[in-house]
């Protein structure tokens, strides 16, 4: 560095704080920077590249940069050609798994692949197991696809081949051992790399060939890795035998911002590699650039409940700000109207729309939260997801429900005929579908006449009558049942939620929570929450309805991609993102920390860095929101608020209460803060006036008596309970209630 004028160094340097400084210029060996959230750590990988080149007089090509998505990657390459004003097309600048591409492409034949191998994806190794499956005669539902799928990317991010995974005489295990082992030589005689196959046959490719290994140890002088701790056992492995003992190695992440243990992400390799990594330089990056203090000083009071942390203190030098809103809804509805009505004033103050971000811990939130910034009119997109009706779990259970109204509904036979699997394949679909075509008649009768003459025999007749018996099972078994009762039936019968929990993972508990979220709509339905509802009755009278309803939510409601629109995602795709305005929703005890996180060791500090990502995605205004009474599983329950709440400092909390002619109503969990009861409510245009207590008609469920009301006008409701049906919470613009 002495023959660098300060000239030559100071572009560098410029603009940056002391800490970030520090870790720009740190010397050439092994350095963990600790980069708190909204920290600038893109910024400091950046100009640490640069530094390495333009001081260090590293070549460009003597650098590797690793990044967990493709989006850093491009991002990480434009920005260090802006910053040093020349092309860097041949830098090593990737993923984890297109580096591992790379190298494998390269060293084909070492690697001992085919030299035109191909990649496979999700889908395509998932249909590979399938077929593995079938063609060996084992039972798919003892070993359900996706669990054997699960198993094989688990082993190899572990980095365990076959004959590596013990099984301890577990005949179970020993079966999926023997499948991953059958998949692999499948792989084998294909030139099929699934993505785990990228990293461990590189991985396996430099151990074994230590010339190999020599000459790209002597190449690379400098390893940096982002993001370093969402890196898997695998991936830790493989940055460690590349580095050797020579090369320095930069890291940059931050263990409080660790969320995806649950595939396969590895806190504690951010936390050991200052043991493992010689004479490691730490630097933390504190100052936050994002959030005010008061959304800062709440996110660390929050994350100093976990124990083993590495330590670290956000701080900024900005504004106080606006203490952070906590919104107690009286139940789901409630908590999502108090939401997008504060969206529309912040609109009003002057916010764009996309500035202002709804989050969320389960997907199965968004879908009150999307119909009433439908019925609003509020543009919306779901960012990094489907919407609620568009998500493959709801369309099957829905097609399945549309089979039981028709069962001339070709679109709908054909998207469930083998959804759960039941050995109809996409031969016998065709035949059935030409039979149709050459007859002019439907799917239902095709099958029916084929099964019938012989057309379709053996394994493929047998499948087809029993998926032909299950609707009409179907159909029979929920005559007389009410709405939810029908949709509960259908989908514990159809097989839907088995196969949904037989997947490993959040992807597998998410499908089911929708499901069961599918069961919470058409009780909203039924309770007169939609103006469709106003003319259908109970039970199968309800369900052309509400799949009318269904079918006008899955329309043209989310916004266009360049509209000015709210942002509604769950709190793991928040990450890396930031919005004037966030809403979290949700956050209480069961679904935010999440049931699950309670059964499993370390989960509960995962789900408090989940919250600790979502508070430090608001730069100026945050809002907590709960609902004391929510529809989980297909039944109401009473919530507490979140013990993430409950770690706030109550000096950085303001509590909002409804504002105007609304008031909340008292419900058991209330009373004893002696909020006032609402006594009366009148919808307008001429509809009466109701008290609490009075008794009431309504044309469906009969006589019953007003037990609370909430707010005035078209959007009033009341709770009445019903002699034989129970509480229901009706609006009062459509409800049709008749005083007594």
């Amino acid at each position: 560095m002495d023959d660098v004028s300060p000239g030559d160094v100071s572009p560098l340097l410029d603009d940056l704080n002391p800490a970030q400084r520090e870790a720009v210029s740190a010397p050439q060996g092994n350095m963990l920077v600790l980069a708190g959230a909204g920290s600038g750590k893109t910024r400091v990988l950046v100009h640490r590249i640069a530094w390495l080149m333009q001081v260090e007089r590293l070549s460009p090509y003597a650098i590797l940069a690793v990044t967990f998505t493709n989006k850093a990657a491009r991002e990480m390459r434009t920005r260090l050609e802006a910053l040093l004003g020349l092309s860097l097309r041949n830098i090593w600048v990737g993923t984890f798994h297109s580096i591992a591409h790379r190298l494998l492409r390269t060293h084909w034949q070492d690697a001992r692949l085919p030299q035109h191998f191909q990649i496979i994806d999700s889908d395509d190794q998932l249909r590979l197991v399938k077929r593995l499956l079938k063609d060996h005669g084992i039972d798919d539902e003892r070993y359900p696809p996706r669990q054997v799928q699960y198993f094989i990317s688990g082993c190899k991010e572990e980095g365990l081949r076959p004959h590596q995974v013990q099984t301890h005489g577990d005949a179970y295990l020993g079966q999926m051992v023997e499948l991953y082992e059958r998949y692999q030589l499948t792989c084998e005689r294909g030139g099929l790399v699934d993505f785990g196959e990228l990293l461990l046959r590189s991985l396996e490719l430099l151990r074994d060939n230590p010339r190999l290994l020599a000459h790209y140890r002597e190449r690379f002088a400098h390893l940096l890795v982002d993001e370093f701790q969402d890196t898997n056992t695998l991936q830790y492995a493989w940055l460690k035998l590349l580095a050797g003992e020579q090369a320095g190695v930069t890291v940059v992440g931050d263990d409080d911002q660790s969320i995806y243990g649950w595939r396969g992400a590895r806190v504690e390799n951010i936390r050991r590699f200052e043991q493992e990594f010689k004479n490691t330089h730490t630097v933390r990056l504190e100052q936050n650039y994002r959030s005010t203090s008061a959304i800062l000083d709440a996110a660390n009071a929050l994350i100093s409940h976990n124990a083993g942390r590495m330590g670290k203190e956000l701080w900024t030098a900005g504004v106080k700000g606006e203490p952070i809103s906590v919104y107690a809804g009286f139940n789901d509805l409630d908590e999502a109207r108090f939401i997008v009505d504060t969206i529309r004033e912040k609109v009003d103050e002057g916010f764009h729309r996309r500035e202002i971000a709804i989050l969320y811990r389960s997907n199965a939130q968004s879908r009150v939260l999307e119909e009433t910034l439908i019925r609003q009119g509020m543009p919306y997109r779901i960012y990094g997801g489907q919407r609620f009706y568009e998500r493959l779990e709801i369309k099957n259970a829905l097609a399945y429900l549309r089979l039981l109204l028709n069962r001339d509904d070709d679109a709908s036979l054909e998207r469930v005929i083998n959804v759960p699997a039941r050995g109809i394949g996409t031969r016998t679909v065709e035949i059935l579908r030409e039979r149709a075509r050459s007859q002019g008649v439907s799917l239902w009768q095709a099958l029916h006449d084929s099964v019938g003459d012989g057309t379709c025999k053996g394994r493929a007749g047998n499948a087809l009558s029993a998926f032909a018996n299950l609707i009409e099972r179907l159909d029979n078994d929920t005559a007389g049942l009410r709405l939810h009762e029908i949709i509960t039936h259908v989908n514990e019968i159809s097989g839907l939620i088995d196969h949904h929990r037989n997947e490993k993972g959040e992807k597998g508990q998410a499908r089911v929570e929708n499901l069961e979220e599918l069961v919470n709509a058409a009780r909203a339905f039924t309770q007169g929450e939609t103006p469709l509802m106003q003319e259908a009755g109970e039970g199968a009278a309800a369900l052309e309805p509400f799949l009318a309803e269904a079918a006008l939510n899955a329309g043209d409601h989310e916004a266009d991609e360049f509209e000015d629109c709210v942002q509604l995602m769950t709190l793991h795709s928040a990450k890396g993102l930031e919005f004037p305005v966030v809403f979290i929703a949700g956050v209480e005890e069961g679904l935010f920390p999440h049931k699950m996180s309670m059964e499993e060791p370390g989960r509960l500090e995962e789900e408090r860095r989940l919250c600790y990502v979502g508070v430090t995605r608001a730069m100026h205004k945050l809002y907590l929101t709960y609902a004391e009474l929510r529809r989980l599983h297909g039944k109401e329950t009473f919530q507490r608020a979140s013990r993430f709440l409950r770690e706030l400092p109550e000096e950085l909390l303001e509590e909002v209460r409804l504002r105007g002619q609304i008031s909340r109503p008292v419900t058991a969990a209330r009373s004893s803060r002696g909020l006032a009861q609402q006594e009366s409510v009148t919808a307008g245009d001429g509809l009466p006036t109701l008290s609490l207590g009075q008794r009431v008609s309504h044309p469906l469920f009969g006589e019953g008596v007003i037990l609370n009301a909430e707010g005035q006008g078209e959007r009033a409701r009341v709770q009445v309970s019903f002699e034989g049906e129970g509480d229901k919470w009706l609006v009062l613009g459509f409800a049709k209630l008749t005083p007594l």
